[in-house]
Formats: structure tokens, sequence, C-alpha cells
């Protein structure tokens, strides 16, 4: 089988990491190794002192991007969990990766303040941490996402994988077939 990368995007607290475990979950109940990579830890993995300015997201997104291409063309199906906030990343794994599917969980900025799982945004407004994506730095908003899912809602994680699922992975006969091989 071709590998598969499912790249979910968005910005932090989008719910991009709990849909991706989540998904990995379903994946493997299906019988299927996939590889789970989150920004965080690929960061923290690549490289644990770099800075977050737009030049060195937009370094660690392309090497992250790399990293799926090399990952799936061994077969593996990859679900990368990523802020991405680059056309040119984009751009780049949809011309190099077969297989590349890209997810835009899309939260309004108000609701993303509101969720702050990590303290993110409270510490951007006193100015206790710079170079946040969305409030000091622009994201380019996906152009053409294979899914965008609008997650203002807290309805749970399994319908955002439910729609997933549906939408890009029962379509995929390949991939179906060889989860019930």
């Amino acid at each position: 089988m071709k590998g598969r990368v499912y790249w979910i995007t968005g910005l932090s607290g989008a719910g991009k990491t709990t849909v991706a475990t989540a998904l990995i979950a379903r994946l493997q109940e299906r019988g299927l190794s996939p590889v789970l990579l989150d920004g965080d830890r690929l960061r923290a993995v690549i490289a644990p002192d770099a800075g977050y300015d737009a030049e060195t997201r937009k370094r660690l997104a392309a090497v992250y991007g790399r990293l799926c291409a090399e990952l799936s063309a061994q077969g593996a199906v990859v679900v990368c969990a990523t802020i991405s906030m680059f056309h040119e990343i984009r751009d780049w794994n949809r011309a190099n990766i077969p297989g590349y599917r890209e997810i835009y969980l899309r939260v309004s900025p108000d609701r993303l303040a509101g969720r702050d799982p990590k303290g993110l945004y409270r510490a951007a407004r006193t100015d206790a941490l710079d170079n946040m994506v969305g409030l000091d730095q622009a994201q380019e908003e996906p152009r053409n996402p294979d899914l965008l899912i609008e997650n203002d809602k807290d309805t749970g994680v399994e319908p955002v994988v439910a729609r997933i699922w549906r939408e890009l992975i029962e379509t995929d006969s390949e991939l179906v077939a060889y989860m019930k091989a």
C-alpha cells in the first residue's frame, strides 16, 4: 500500500493534537500502525532551542513536511498535527507527498482565547509571550484544504474524527481495501 499523510492544521487551541490522537486510535482499531507526528513534540526532539519567529517556524514546518514525505514513501500512514502557517509549506506538501490530505480546523479568535489549553493566549495578552501565530504573526489560512472543519463548537472530538473518516478515509478505496485485508 502507498502511504498517506493526514496533515491537521489550525491555530493553537484548535484541537489539532486531540483530533490527531483520536484519529490515530481509530486507524489502529482498523489494524493499521499509523505514525503520529505532533508539532510540539517534533520541535522538542528536532530543535528544542529553536525560536518562534516566522523564519524558524517555516524551516521547521519544511522539515515536518519532508519527514512526512519520507515516512509515507515507505508506506506509513502519518497523521501530522501542526500549526503550518505558510502557503509555501502546504503547497510543497501537496506537490511532493502522494496521498497528502490537508485538514484545516478553523476556530474563531475569541473561541481560541477562551479555550487556551496551554495558557498561550493569556501569556500573549500580558506580553509574557510574543510571536504568537494569529496574534503577533499572521497565519496564511489554508487556501484549499481537502477538509475544512469549523471547530468552534464544543461538540467533542468524535464528530470531527467521524467526519474525517467519512470524507477522507472511507472514500480512499485503496486504504479501505488494505484495512479489510
